[in-house]
């Protein structure tokens, strides 16, 4: 999978959580009991790489490390497994694009082309203008509505060439896009609408 580079990325010497997010924390860690604190690093490291702009920091593993008695390798390992963190900076608008077998037998080939010929870069990469970062993703669950990505905390579904760079648009704008399916459908019934129960008769 294509992933931002992680190549000559410049590492903040330190990081310190702020005053909330540290209450945060502190009570992430008090969910479980004593001795299991390692439990938290990855909401703790979620919350860290929220706050650092939507990447993680060497720095900000090694106070997640400190704060849960854990070797940083051990957090390390963590960070490196789960695609969910992003080790090199990334731009504002985080797109991830689906490319699994559902997605991939509705058309997530063409919608990743259009992506990187709209805005000019491959997967794993960052527009020049640090707005956009393509970023390839394993199944996010959406499959019913396949194909689909996920922009930040939302998920965008149904996507085809043509509504994918409206979407993208729209973001450029500034303005926030309406998440969910891209096509006339509410959530996840069928595109042709309802084929059962048509008739029920309520009581």
């Amino acid at each position: 999978m294509s992933q931002p580079s992680t190549d000559n990325v410049v590492q903040p010497e330190s990081f310190t959580f702020t005053t909330e997010n540290a209450k945060q924390a502190a009570k992430i860690i008090a969910r479980y009991p004593k001795g299991r604190q390692a439990s938290a690093v990855i909401p703790l490291l979620a919350l860290a790489q929220k706050q650092c702009d939507n990447w993680l920091p060497k720095a900000a593993m090694d106070v997640v490390a400190g704060m849960l008695g854990m070797a940083p390798i051990r957090v390390y390992e963590v960070a490196t497994f789960y695609s969910m963190y992003n080790l090199a900076p990334v731009g504002k608008h985080l797109v991830e694009l689906c490319t699994t077998t559902p997605c991939w037998l509705r058309g997530s080939n063409e919608v990743v082309s259009a992506c990187e010929k709209h805005l000019g870069i491959k997967l794993g990469e960052t527009t020049s203008d640090g707005k956009f970062t393509l970023k390839e993703a394993e199944c996010l669950g959406a499959c019913v509505n396949a194909p689909m990505a996920q922009i930040g905390d939302q998920f965008f579904e149904d996507l085809t060439p043509q509504n994918v760079v409206t979407l993208l648009d729209t973001l450029k704008r500034g303005d926030i896009p309406k998440p969910g399916p891209q096509s006339a459908r509410h959530s996840s019934e069928p595109l042709p609408g309802a084929t059962t129960l048509k008739n029920r008769k309520t009581a």
